[in-house]
């Protein structure tokens, strides 16, 4: 899988933040900027890659 990753043109002021949360069907990868609204994204853990798998 290749990244398809766009920066944001000021992104100086991002603060992101991620967490591994539970759910009755398993973990979930939560990464988030939370200096935005609605700009988050989600993953089940077994589907998340490795950071250094992305590079």
């Amino acid at each position: 899988m290749t990244p398809d990753a766009k920066v944001s043109v000021d992104d100086s002021g991002a603060e992101v933040m991620a967490s591994v949360d539970s759910t009755q069907t398993g973990q979930r990868l939560i990464i988030a900027d939370i200096s935005r609204d609605d700009a988050w994204l989600a993953a089940d853990v077994t589907d998340a890659v490795a950071l250094d798998d992305w590079r």
